[in-house]
């Protein structure tokens, strides 16, 4: 297991070092991205004006405060509480995003699933899991909301934060195949097989 602090953009070589259990901390700039976002890119046709090659997104449509433009707020909103969601809904984004786009990392909660792993291997990119729960603690590491994009779909914007410090964050699926969901699956298929068997279900007793 190794930690990597992430200046962003990153290269391809960068993050195909990750591996299953190393962990990452991310500099620089971050965007925010949700459902509607992305069935408006893929699905709608709509472009966005942002640069994502080699960036990491995170699964967030976040709870931010109009405080109108200010140096300190150039977009006029203030991050409130910038928390994860669910990453499921959103597996079959991962390869236009990462083919279209350029993006590397994603980052979410519960993991994705095994189109969202070939896209991975296939193109160099990796997953970094956040606790449910955290959104607190995550606010805390978003400097600035820099820019925002497609705001007509607020709050599931295309955001731009600055951040600093965001992590330490667990790779949970890297470009090599790893996953710790299915490691951890099949870790607790097996104990679950050991603990009915000695308790005798199934075994005609």
């Amino acid at each position: 297991m190794a930690h990597y602090d992430f200046d962003m953009p990153i290269s391809d070589a960068q993050v195909r070092a990750l591996r299953v259990n190393d962990t990452v901390s991310l500099n620089g700039t971050l965007y925010g991205i949700r459902d509607a976002t992305q069935i408006h890119m893929f699905d709608r046709g709509r472009k966005t004006r942002f640069d994502l090659r080699g960036h990491a997104v995170i699964h967030t449509a976040p709870n931010v405060k109009w405080v109108g433009e200010t140096q300190a707020a150039p977009t006029g909103y203030a991050p409130l509480c910038v928390g994860t969601t669910t990453s499921a809904r959103m597996e079959r984004f991962t390869r236009p995003l990462m083919e279209q786009y350029g993006v590397r990392i994603i980052i979410g909660k519960g993991g994705l699933f095994a189109a969202s792993q070939r896209a991975f291997a296939d193109l160099g990119g990796a997953y970094l899991a956040i606790i449910g729960g955290a959104a607190a603690l995550e606010t805390t590491w978003i400097e600035q909301i820099e820019e925002v994009d497609l705001d007509d779909l607020n709050p599931e914007s295309l955001w731009k934060f600055r951040v600093k410090g965001f992590g330490p964050l667990l790779v949970a699926m890297d470009s090599h195949g790893g996953n710790l969901y299915g490691t951890i699956a099949t870790a607790a298929q097996g104990r679950r097989a050991e603990v009915l068997a000695a308790l005798g279900v199934g075994s005609g007793k």
